[in-house]
């Protein structure tokens, strides 16, 4: 079950969370519809490739990435987005394109964008298509430990 990693980690680290389970869905909207979450308050998971080293960033479902304020956000010289081939292999205990945010327990820098940190809760793909997390933002940052930058435009 992909989700058990993740589970067990904040067991361990007394968080406490509620996990959300849904039908299968794809893209964050249809997940925050699905699980009755808000677009804003759903956390979306891209990689990312900063100078050649894969990396998280992590914004609200109803933001895109601004490419150049990304860039400037990381200080790095090139960043991209990483294919699905690229880092497959990478999260051997999730679905392709289900991560959670938690870079720190597959050893990415993760970058969050500031407009989550005003949420107090976050919701997000625990490593499935069907099932989300959702945690206080507080405990999230204390965990993962992001940088957090403004880098992402809204959708609406």
């Amino acid at each position: 079950m992909p989700v058990q990693r993740l589970k067990e980690y904040l067991k361990r680290n007394n968080i406490k969370y509620v996990s959300i389970v849904h039908s299968e869905a794809y893209t964050a909207q249809e997940i925050a519809a699905l699980a009755h979450v808000s677009g804003k308050e759903l956390a979306k998971t891209v990689v990312i490739k900063k100078d050649g080293q894969m990396a998280m960033a992590v914004l609200s479902a109803s933001h895109k990435i601004d490419w150049n304020r990304l860039k400037a956000a990381t200080g790095a010289v090139k960043v991209e987005l990483a294919g699905e081939k690229e880092f497959r292999d990478m999260f051997p205990d999730c679905e392709v394109g289900a991560m959670p945010p938690f870079g720190n327990l597959y050893k990415m820098e993760v970058f969050v964008e500031t407009s989550l940190t005003r949420d107090e809760e976050i919701a997000f793909n625990a490593g499935s298509h069907i099932e989300l997390i959702k945690l206080s933002f507080e405990d999230f940052s204390r965990l993962v430990k992001p940088k957090v930058a403004s880098f992402s435009t809204s959708n609406i």
